[in-house]
């Protein structure tokens, strides 16, 4: 019998929800015109285009205008940032905090170092949160663009948006969101947040990888990253995929119908997995903010073994998690998010995060308390 398979890395890919494959699966082979096309066939892909691109903005709150759908979160963000950076001329300076995804953090540190736009990393303290003083202490008569994520995929914690949003339409800044890690768990409405950009990508809840989102607020101008038709207003051309446009659109309307819910059961089952962890084994701390996280995510750091040897340890017991560190040259090098927070390296090696989904049972987390105690021990006695 095949060993039963516990998946806790959720932050990393969700299964794809079996409503969204049902709802994709005409617009493979039926409805299959290019919605640049005017004739019947080319129509009926163009109205189930026009009513996912109303569904996505109904959940965030805008008008249907201001939605681009892109290839993936990824490039979400790139289209965001560097966008907005090359849009800004002689406005070079960018705020943004060490912590970022590598599609926001990336992006940034490419455009200080290729194209010469001034930078700024907010710190963050020992949970993983800015202080939005901090962001507004950063502020130039130049700066261009404030890009904060919502919640940090590797530590779960969450931003304090509303307050960022309100530093920067102040100072007439655009704000950028990486919403990736909060699209299934919070409220995604752009007016209560403040911003003017935010990212999404639809195989972090339950849609198809592939496929993402960029709510753009009307009157924002960027240079876009690709050059060619007229496609999403020409702000993202290619010829656009409805399939997995459909598909994220039904994802995400199906995932914040039933957040509420979710979120509760996820947090009881969340917090009985970190008192479970830190009450059973020795030397171990929670990294990410006690309480402002995601309602899905856990994330530990282990002192004295490294967090790429509990996750193949886990692995082979049948429990997928993930880790922030990794092994390079030999040596294991910590995360940068948690040098970030400070987090010293004796510990920051030991990262390891699970995120629990829709599938996640109380079974699951006794399970996983029941081994981990036994593999950090016999890690550590080696």
């Amino acid at each position: 019998m095949d060993k039963r398979v516990i998946y806790l890395d959720h932050a990393a890919t969700t299964p794809v929800d079996p409503r969204v494959v049902e709802a994709m699966q005409p617009y493979w082979s039926q409805v299959y015109g290019n919605t640049s096309s005017i004739h019947s066939v080319g129509r009926a892909a163009l109205r189930a285009l026009d009513e996912a691109r109303q569904t996505v903005a109904d959940v965030l709150g805008c008008h249907s205008t201001e939605i681009v759908f892109t290839g993936c979160g990824t490039e979400s963000d790139n289209l965001a940032v560097r966008g907005a950076a090359w849009q800004s001329a002689g406005k070079g300076h960018l705020i943004t905090t060490p912590i970022e995804h590598h599609a926001v953090g990336a992006t940034v540190e490419q455009l200080h170092e290729r194209f010469g736009h001034e930078m700024t990393l907010a710190s963050v303290d020992e949970y993983g949160r800015v202080n939005p003083d901090d962001i507004a202490r950063a502020i130039r008569p130049n700066t261009a663009l404030i890009s904060v994520m919502y919640a940090n995929n590797e530590v779960g914690t969450i931003q304090p948006l509303a307050d960022i949003g309100q530093i920067a339409k102040a100072k007439g800044i655009l704000f950028h969101t990486d919403a990736v890690q909060a699209g299934g768990a919070f409220d995604l409405s752009v007016d209560k947040l403040g911003v003017d950009m935010l990212a999404l990508s639809a195989h972090k809840f339950y849609g198809p990888k592939g496929v993402g989102v960029l709510y753009l607020r009307r009157g924002t101008q960027l240079v876009p990253a690709f050059t060619g038709g007229g496609h999403e207003r020409g702000r993202r051309p290619g010829t656009v995929n409805v399939a997995e446009i459909v598909g994220l659109a039904t994802a995400l309307k199906l995932v914040q119908s039933s957040r509420e819910s979710e979120n509760a059961r996820l947090i009881r089952l969340r917090d009985k997995l970190i008192a479970g962890v830190l009450e059973r084994v020795q030397d171990v701390r929670l990294t990410g903010h006690p309480t402002e996280r995601l309602p899905n995510s856990a994330s530990f750091a282990f002192k004295g073994v490294d967090g790429e040897s509990i996750m193949l340890a886990l692995d082979l017991e049948g429990i997928c998690v993930s880790t922030g560190s990794a092994c390079t040259t030999g040596e294991t090098e910590p995360s940068f998010v948690l040098k970030a927070m400070g987090l010293p390296r004796e510990w920051a090696i030991g990262s390891v995060r699970m995120t629990l989904g829709h599938a996640t049972t109380e079974q699951d987390i006794d399970h996983v308390l029941d081994v981990l105690p036994h593999v950090v021990a016999r890690l550590r006695a080696h």
